[in-house]
């Protein structure tokens, strides 16, 4: 919550200018009761003409008092709303500077959960929350000062069911923020779980498990269903509770000050005053249980919430966004590294690494081509040129300096990479292609598209490079999505090239036409192909292939096809593959 103080705080003044007009909102409040008190006394005395003018001051006290409780709620409600702002926009900023780790903990529905209802619950806390924190206590001290000035001792008599019930509500706290807890919990389960199957439902779909996952989502709101019923009981013994002490209170207020006035120690008027102002209560005590549900909710919305902005960031993205001056020699030297490094070793207690002793030296312009099976390691030591990760040992230069020591923006602006799985934004194809350099001329993005293989899917799409491709890209196939990102990296333009499996969801003849379109853009950058099939690597001027995260042969096509070993065994089998495909 100590966060929470320092957004409150930058909005200090609206809130005393909110925190005033509810002072002056109760100051007004606690006037008409006195005022009714002598308006009865004035009648008892005789004085019926007083009865017009104090009638006219309630009346325009009244007004004022609306006005300004008007004002005080415009005030604390909208400070609240931008408090709402700010810590949205924080948490965006922070979540797109959080790694790998962190998301594959927290799944993205639980994510835009915290971001819409725990944010809410938290606007929650410091609008109307706020509001009725500063007017139960003001309204308290108000009445009970002008209740003890009217009778002490049946003040203190009527305040009897009020402690009893604060002990109580005491107990309920505890209780109260723990079942909050779960339904914020169980809320994200939930979102997370829609999102999941909505991102899946062409899998769903394709296997018919549309009533196992049905099923699954009705496990979860059943849950969900059962904590929000056990909170809504909790809350539900609170509003009883409160009534009882209310009542009990005007109970004692009738008996023993009716006693009072029958034996002439408290006037009519005191003691329909004193009724006034105990009813002016009412509604305060009434808010208790309101008011301490708001709160428990907010705190367990802004524990989640804490979570967000305590996460470990990955490097931050400090420095000049221009790409750096290099020539392009790369070096992998003596890499290892092991996804457990950080988190502990692995369920069997030993620490398994992913890339082993590689070691491996590109020199400026030449072509590295990276081979295996799936699971070698071949897109961890790519990750390692954009420092998604790091070496757990040994370290990764470029142009002789280690990747840690250069400025992490400079570096990925010069360093671009298509990824194995392509990533494609609800928006139109060029905005897509366009996405890493939001200024591109539309001629440099058509370009783009026509070096990517783009241009004849371009005539059928409805409304070519402005075509919206849906979330995800689903209006386009794996194949094309592919082509989009290489485009979108042309029109980056990278010093240097890295293709991670960009071209898996081609056919062959495909892949070979768009590298050789490509070869020809990045000719004199150093370039780095990650390839499933042999066949399309053979112009590299170095080929290395992994295996269970080592080198096990590396030379040119010619060497390694010499040498008849793990290349040669996939690259036979990628040709018997291809003369499949023509049959």
């Amino acid at each position: 919550m100590k966060r929470l103080l320092v957004y409150i705080r930058r909005y200090r003044l609206r809130y005393l200018i909110g925190i005033a007009c509810t002072l002056a909102t109760a100051t007004l409040a606690m006037l008409i009761p006195l005022l009714i008190r002598d308006s009865i006394n004035a009648v008892q005395a005789g004085r019926n003409t007083a009865l017009s003018r104090y009638a006219g001051v309630m009346g325009v006290a009244a007004l004022v008092m609306g006005v300004v409780r008007w004002f005080s709620r415009f005030v604390i409600f909208n400070a609240g709303r931008d408090i709402e702002y700010d810590i949205r926009n924080d948490l965006f900023a922070r979540l797109v500077t959080l790694g790998p780790d962190f998301y594959r903990r927290l799944k993205t529905g639980d994510l835009m959960s915290r971001m819409v209802n725990d944010l809410s619950a938290v606007r929650m806390l410091v609008g109307i929350g706020v509001l009725t924190f500063t007017n139960t206590p003001l309204y308290y001290i108000y009445a009970l000062a002008f209740m003890a000035s009217l009778n002490l001792r049946l003040t203190l008599a009527s305040l009897v069911p009020y402690f009893v019930m604060l002990y109580a509500m005491r107990k309920l706290t505890r209780a109260l923020m723990e079942r909050s807890l779960k339904v914020q919990e169980g809320l994200g389960a939930i979102g997370a779980k829609v999102q999941e199957s909505l991102a899946g439902i062409h899998v769903v779909k394709a296997y018919t498990l549309e009533e196992h996952e049905g099923a699954r989502f009705r496990a979860l709101n059943d849950e969900y269903n059962q904590n929000g019923l056990a909170l809504a009981r909790l809350r539900g013994a609170i509003t009883p509770m409160i009534r009882g002490a209310i009542a009990s209170s005007v109970m004692i207020v009738l008996i023993y000050g009716g006693s009072l006035t029958l034996a002439h120690r408290l006037s009519i008027g005191d003691l329909v005053a004193f009724m006034s102002y105990l009813g002016q209560l009412a509604w305060p005590t009434m808010s208790l249980g309101w008011m301490l549900s708001i709160y428990q909710r907010g705190k367990a919305a802004m524990k989640r919430l804490e979570e967000i902005f305590d996460a470990t960031p990955t490097p931050g993205i400090e420095g000049p966004r221009e790409r750096l001056p290099v020539a392009g020699a790369i070096e992998w030297n003596n890499v290892s590294f092991s996804y457990f490094a950080h988190n502990g070793r692995s369920h069997d207690g030993q620490l398994r690494y992913a890339l082993r002793n590689i070691s491996v030296k590109v020199g400026p312009g030449e072509k590295l081509a990276i081979v295996g099976r799936t699971g070698s390691g071949k897109s961890t030591m790519i990750k390692m040129l954009t420092r998604l990760i790091d070496p757990t040992e040994g370290s990764v230069t470029l142009d002789g300096r280690d990747l840690r020591e250069l400025p992490l923006r400079a570096l990925r602006r010069t360093v671009g990479v298509v990824p194995q799985e392509p990533m494609l934004f609800s928006d139109t194809l060029a905005r897509n292609i366009a996405f890493g350099t939001p200024d591109a001329a539309a001629e440099q993005i058509a370009t783009a598209a026509a070096v990517a293989g783009l241009e004849s899917d371009l005539a059928s799409l409805p409304a070519g490079l402005d075509t919206i491709v849906g979330e995800r890209g689903m209006a386009l196939s794996g194949g094309q999505k592919q082509r989009v990102t290489i485009a979108r990296l042309l029109v980056y333009d990278p010093a240097v090239v890295v293709l991670d499996d960009a071209l898996s969801s081609v056919d062959t003849e495909t892949e070979r036409a768009v590298l050789a379109s490509l070869s020809e853009t990045v000719r004199g950058r150093t370039t780095i192909v990650v390839a499933h099939r042999a066949s399309t690597v053979r112009d590299a001027d170095h080929i290395i292939v992994l295996e269970d995260g080592e080198i096990a042969e590396r030379g040119t096509h010619q060497e390694l096809m010499a040498r008849r070993g793990i290349y040669a065994e996939l690259f036979q089998r990628q040709l018997l593959e291809e003369e499949l495909e023509h049959y």
